[in-house]
């Protein structure tokens, strides 16, 4: 056999082999590893199944003709898991007929190598389903960053919108994050940022407005009508946004009181959402949370399921401490405890309420070299420093009390 080179930076990946003959996975495992692999090895399907639950690996050599559970029930099984059906499979075996080779596609693999083989047609095989692998999920990091960006760029316009429409929105997320956790829905994510970005559309309402509109008080025709819109304007500005068509459904379907046919995929996101935001209107106007749940359930208007799983939920009154400090010691999370002006009083710079974000401190300290503005600012601090996104809720008024009119 001839000297095997050093191994190549671009050969690194994480292999499992899958086969119950002894000599070919010591074979495979030496080979592999002298080119550079971190391999892992088991003699049954099983095995492999549970280890690569734990600690999945970057590709799957596997065998078919197995004990217990053969290589096509292997890889199906392996597919139906939400954490490794992405994994590629490549299937090894003596059974060359096409109907064999077939149900090893039609099972979930992604190439097959007749047996007996040659190590050069393993390694290169190998080395190409791994290098699409790292381009995928270089592919899937990239779109992840790019919707975490856009989502995160709609959420600091609401912060910096409106105080009340953040505190809201951050109330009704709460209370669809405790509703699918005490269900058990997995992969929750898009009717958490449903829930986030539900009143969205209403920055282009006046703030008073809005808050009358969400307490249910009278409005006027035309107020009504600005209201009702704010579903609509917000669904069609996150169905812009790739992979947030459901959660644009989810916000678009939110006054309805019917769930229409083509929103069906949506159905439960909206069901949940709908549920939260009459929680939170009640409790906003200073109805206590069990008394809530239990004008909710009276109603008659919500699944039962969704309502018990709101048993026991109250939101937890905010811990923080009101401090004066330079606009120089403003950190990002801080809420304004007052409104703040120009140091001669005639300008208003931000109001009370208000998050401070990186963005409106750098504006602050612009203003108060440009102008002059009044110091030291009361603030409010969290006692817990809040994740930034989080910190409106933790730290900005407490449950139940309307935000002053400004």
């Amino acid at each position: 056999m001839p000297p095997i080179a050093n191994p190549s930076p671009s050969r690194s990946g994480n292999v499992m082999i899958v086969d119950d003959n002894p000599a070919n996975l010591k074979l495979l495992e030496n080979m592999l590893r002298q080119r550079g692999y971190e391999v892992r090895s088991f003699p049954m399907g099983r095995l492999a199944l549970s280890a690569a639950e734990q600690e999945p690996p970057d590709l799957i050599l596997l065998d078919i003709n197995m004990p217990e559970m053969n290589g096509y029930e292997v890889c199906e099984q392996l597919k139906s898991g939400s954490n490794v059906s992405d994994i590629p499979v490549i299937f090894l075996s003596a059974l060359n007929a096409v109907e064999d080779k077939t149900r090893g596609f039609q099972s979930g693999g992604v190439d097959y190598i007749s047996k007996p083989f040659q190590f050069e047609e393993v390694e290169a095989r190998v080395e190409t389903h791994l290098k699409l692998r790292r381009a995928q999920q270089a592919e899937h990091d990239l779109l992840e960053r790019t919707l975490n960006g856009a989502v995160g760029t709609l959420w600091e316009l609401v912060q910096l919108t409106s105080p009340a429409l953040a505190l809201r929105s951050a109330a009704i997320r709460d209370i669809v994050l405790w509703i699918t956790k005490r269900m058990g829905v997995k992969d929750a994510w898009q009717y958490e940022l449903a829930a986030r970005l539900c009143l969205m559309g209403c920055i282009a309402l006046p703030e008073e407005v809005f808050e009358r509109a969400y307490c249910g008080e009278q409005l006027s025709p035309g107020e009504e009508e600005m209201f009702r819109v704010h579903p609509e304007r917000a669904a069609r500005l996150l169905s812009k946004i790739p992979r947030l068509e459901v959660v644009a459904e989810i916000v678009r379907g939110q006054l309805r009181s019917k769930t229409q046919p083509h929103v069906l995929e949506s159905q439960k996101g909206i069901a949940f959402l709908q549920v939260a935001m009459d929680f939170d209107r009640r409790f906003y106007k200073g109805v206590g949370a069990s008394s809530v749940l239990a004008q909710l359930k009276l109603s008659g208007r919500f699944d039962r399921s969704i309502l018990d799983a709101l048993e026991g939920y109250s939101p937890a009154a905010p811990v923080y401490e009101v401090r004066r400090l330079l606009i120089r010691d403003l950190r990002a999370g801080m809420v304004l405890e007052a409104n703040v002006s120009s140091k001669d009083g005639t300008i208003l710079i931000l109001k009370m309420g208000m998050i401070l974000t990186e963005t409106w401190i750098e504006r602050l300290k612009n203003f108060a070299i440009a102008q002059g503005a009044q110091e030291p600012l009361a603030v409010r601090i969290p006692s817990v420093a809040p994740v930034y996104s989080d910190a409106f809720h933790n730290g900005a008024s407490r449950p139940g009390q309307r935000t002053p009119s400004k």
